[in-house]
């Protein structure tokens, strides 16, 4: 399950938006340089360009971002949350930042564990057994690539309280699950390394879900790379559970599993009838797709497994015939919404698709007309949806 030949599944969110056009016009200025017709104004002009950009790229990579000198301050450069959301209840994150490369389902292990205070604005040292031992539903935000610890802090606190500003406060445990994505290298180099490292993170999930009540509702956000490392979690655990190791059943478990993937960076046969991991929807009852078919970082999704020529889910999307009647499924393409840039923050920023992707994660329907208006045509990929298991509202 999950494996084979694939050896690893790609993920896109290793090519940045600059990085991706400083590429291009590399790629045009070599193609320039070889046609014996190519004026030279046209190479003067194309290096220029590309000049400019890769200075913007050097000023942009030297100065400090927003919070990353000091993560007490990261709710205040929440510019995307008004400062009328309320800040939930719950957030705690689990770092796996320093721990090895595995490549099987550990025995035990021992991530960073922190939790944030709302009063002091602060991370403060916690125990995973506040995790593990909680009753409530459990909201996990798994990141991309190129995110340093405080970013991901930031973004996971960031989509907490906008859920609560646009559902309500709920009662739900929200987790940042921070893994060690932060930029190591040239682009491609780069990719191929954190999509390996995605399978280590699959194990490492694994073993924390495993833990887990069976009843207890767990919701996954996964954003480009997150998705990835969230399926090869449930793959892991189904495995693990059919060798009999001592894991919390996640097959047909009774607490509710809700996929939530953004731009997902996942092969797009994943779900297919003899996909990768087709036998993950076994844990699963409700499945949730927000695309972006003019993402300029996912087109390059094949290129990051050398054996797999397959393009990314978040890029292409999959027919609804291929998800089981048993599981509720939407799916919407969030192009004209997004654009061609591959980023977390950009639908943050968008009362539309937050709507969306809060409703699925909190289980409350909202009504994505309600705050912002749709563009020229509907939200891209008309939504496929069934109705949702009423589980988790009971709760």
């Amino acid at each position: 399950m999950g494996r084979g030949r694939v050896g690893y599944c790609s993920a896109a969110a290793p090519i940045p938006e600059l990085s991706v056009s400083v590429f291009m016009r590399f790629c045009q200025l070599k193609t320039c340089r070889q046609v014996p017709g190519c004026s030279a104004g046209l190479r003067r002009g194309l290096s220029g360009v590309v000049f400019l950009i890769a200075v913007t790229l050097t000023a942009a990579q030297s100065a400090p971002a927003a919070g990353l000198s000091d993560c007490r301050a990261v709710e205040t450069s929440l510019s995307s949350c008004p400062a009328a959301c309320p800040v939930p209840a719950e957030v705690w994150a689990v770092s796996t930042r320093r721990l090895p490369g595995i490549c099987g389902l550990p025995a035990t292990a021992h991530p960073g564990v922190e939790r944030y205070d709302g009063s002091s604005r602060r991370w403060l040292p916690a125990d995973l057994g506040g995790i593990v031992a909680g009753e409530q539903p459990l909201v996990i935000f798994i990141h991309g690539n190129r995110y340093d610890p405080c970013s991901a802090k930031r973004q996971g606190l960031q989509l907490a309280r906008r859920c609560a500003g646009l559902c309500g406060p709920a009662n739900a445990q929200t987790l940042v699950y921070s893994w060690p994505s932060q930029q190591d290298g040239r682009l491609l180099k780069d990719g191929r390394s954190k999509y390996r490292r995605c399978y280590t993170e699959g194990y490492y999930l694994a073993w924390l879900l495993g833990q887990l009540a069976p009843d207890r509702p767990v919701v996954f956000v996964g954003y480009s790379f997150g998705a990835l490392i969230t399926l090869e979690a449930l793959d892991n655990l189904l495995t693990a559970e059919a060798a009999g190791l001592p894991v919390s059943p996640w097959r047909q478990r009774p607490g509710e599993t809700r996929l939530v993937f953004i731009a997902p960076a996942v092969r797009c046969d994943a779900f297919a009838p003899c996909g990768p991991y087709r036998e993950t929807l076994d844990c699963v009852d409700c499945l949730s797709l927000t695309i972006n078919s003019r993402d300029d970082a996912l087109r390059f999704f094949h290129l990051l497994d050398r054996y797999t020529k397959v393009d990314a889910l978040g890029h292409t999307g999959m027919p609804q015939r291929w998800v089981p009647a048993e599981v509720a499924y939407s799916a919407v393409d969030a192009r004209r919404i997004v654009g061609r840039e591959h980023g977390f923050p950009l639908y943050l920023r968008s009362t539309t698709l937050m709507r969306r992707i809060c409703g699925d994660s909190y289980g409350t329907a909202l009504d994505l007309q309600a705050a912002e208006p749709p563009p020229a045509a509907p939200l891209e990929a008309a939504e496929a949806q069934r109705p949702r298991p009423s589980r988790w509202a009971a709760r």
